[in-house]
Parts: structure tokens; C-alpha cells; sequence
């Protein structure tokens, strides 16, 4: 089940380089340009590219598992 009133924003580092999608519940009269500007700074863009590194490691093949005697 989810959460109502929940919107996807997609943010920009701010050299420009990297996006990321965040997801938030903005309340009515919101200047959201302002509040994903303000967002953008606050988020955390090292580890954000740390992760995405780790997750791109491509496995080359398989190792065989020797049998313990």
C-alpha cells in the first residue's frame, strides 16, 4: 500500500552531471522550485555516485568451488 500525495522529482547535481529521483509529499502553496533547489544542495551526491559505481561491477565469469576434503 501506498503512500497518497507521494511525487517523484527529479534532481540535478549541481555540476550538472548526475540525476537522481526524489520522491516527497509537498505541502499546498510551496515554491517548489525553491524547495528542489534547496534539496539539491542538502543531498548527499558522494555517496549517491559511490553507490552507483558498486552497483555498475560487472561479475566476469564464474569461479569453481572446490570441495573441501
Amino acid at each position: 500500500m501506498g503512500i497518497p500525495n507521494v511525487k517523484r522529482f527529479q534532481i540535478t547535481s549541481p555540476d550538472g552531471k548526475d540525476t537522481a529521483t526524489m520522491m516527497a509529499v509537498v505541502p499546498k502553496g510551496t515554491d517548489l522550485n525553491s524547495y528542489l533547489k534547496e534539496a539539491s544542495t542538502r543531498f548527499d551526491w558522494k555517496s549517491w555516485n559511490e553507490q552507483k559505481a558498486s552497483m555498475n561491477k560487472v561479475r566476469v565469469g564464474q569461479q569453481k568451488q572446490k570441495k573441501a576434503k
